[in-house]
């Protein structure tokens, strides 16, 4: 590996480390899906996430021996920081690597009801996947990134009533 990969793979690990949200895309398929934001942990050199199952987080696009696009934000600023490739596994339930993911999630999860039967739950109808880095951070894009709102049927606000105004702003008597 080059200074540039290994630095790269640095930056990309504390990243990670530090926040605990993490913007993924499914790369490859005709159409390339949105940035999604996800909870995650990082371990043994991953991103493992769960998901896909009843209160869970959705994981559309994602599947095993696929690929995905991470971006990782800054923890104090909240910014993107670094962006990489990566390479999708979802270990079989029961296995070694699906029990050590399992156990830092369960560490990280918040709000959730039955913490005690979680991993039984995640076996049985949940996705664990890991998401390791591959190649080197990618080009940071320039300009805009903000996306155009999804079609809704939702409106804006109706103009301000006539009297409103007078009711706010009228002078008080002293």
């Amino acid at each position: 590996m080059t200074t540039a990969e290994l630095f790269d793979r640095a930056l990309v690990e504390e990243a990670a480390k530090k926040s605990a949200l993490v913007w993924v895309r499914a790369d490859g398929g005709d159409v390339p899906g949105p940035d999604r934001p996800l909870w995650h942990v990082w371990h043994d050199g991953a991103v493992c996430l769960v998901g896909d199952g009843p209160g869970e987080q959705p994981l559309p696009g994602l599947a095993d021996g696929g690929h995905a696009v991470l971006t990782l934000r800054s923890k104090d600023k909240g910014g993107r920081l670094v962006a990489c490739r990566a390479a999708v596994t979802e270990p079989a339930a029961g296995s070694a690597a699906w029990e050590e993911a399992v156990a830092e999630l369960k560490g990280k999860r918040l709000n959730a009801v039955d913490a005690e039967a979680m991993p039984a739950r995640w076996a049985r109808e949940c996705r664990v996947l890991r998401l390791e880095p591959v190649g080197p951070a990618l080009a940071q894009p320039s300009g805009a990134l903000a996306a155009a709102p999804p079609p809704t049927a939702a409106t804006t606000r109706e103009p301000l009533p006539a009297a409103l105004p007078r009711l706010l702003f009228r002078r008080r008597r002293t």
